[in-house]
């Protein structure tokens, strides 16, 4: 099991290899990345901000609970920070597992739990040369104001 925010490029198909094992039967790989358009407006790319030490503090525990939740210890996820171009990788997950079913809810639990929790913000800059903090689910009504992220104990993410 590993969790990590990164600055760098994701490498899924390493992400992927880490997780595999002989007994699993099954690897689910979430992968999260930038679209050219959101709310109707043409994206040109997405910067991510986060508060690295609860971030990385919450990715763990998402972890270990989804271990315990989908009975494997086999996950991997990483989130990057940074500006990211159109189509790079901004969240990757995986989970293996013996059986189909547990890796493919233990991912999408994964990413749920990582948006709803983890402190990480995105500002998407926009073909029209603006850009704009982006809040999503929970946290909405929180979002940051132009400049840094404000601390906050949930965040958002893209994917």
């Amino acid at each position: 099991m590993r969790t990590a925010l990164v600055g760098r490029r994701l490498d899924v198909g390493a992400i992927a290899s880490e997780v595999w094992a002989p007994a699993n039967g099954a690897l689910s790989l979430f992968v999260g990345t930038v679209r050219n358009v959101n709310d109707g407006r043409a994206v040109a790319g997405i910067e991510y901000n986060a508060y690295a030490p609860m971030a990385e503090r919450e990715l763990g525990a998402i972890a270990r609970e989804a271990a315990v939740r989908f009975g494997t210890e086999h996950i991997v996820i990483e989130h990057r920070t940074g500006f990211l171009p159109l189509g790079e990788a901004s969240v990757a997950i995986a989970v293996a597992h013996p059986h189909r079913a547990p890796a493919l809810d233990g991912a999408r639990w994964i990413i749920e739990e990582l948006k709803a929790r983890v402190p990480i913000w995105k500002r998407e800059h926009y073909t029209d040369g603006t850009r704009e903090w982006v809040a999503q689910g929970a946290v909405a009504q929180a979002a940051p104001a132009e400049g840094a992220p404000a601390a906050a104990t949930r965040g958002v993410s893209d994917a």
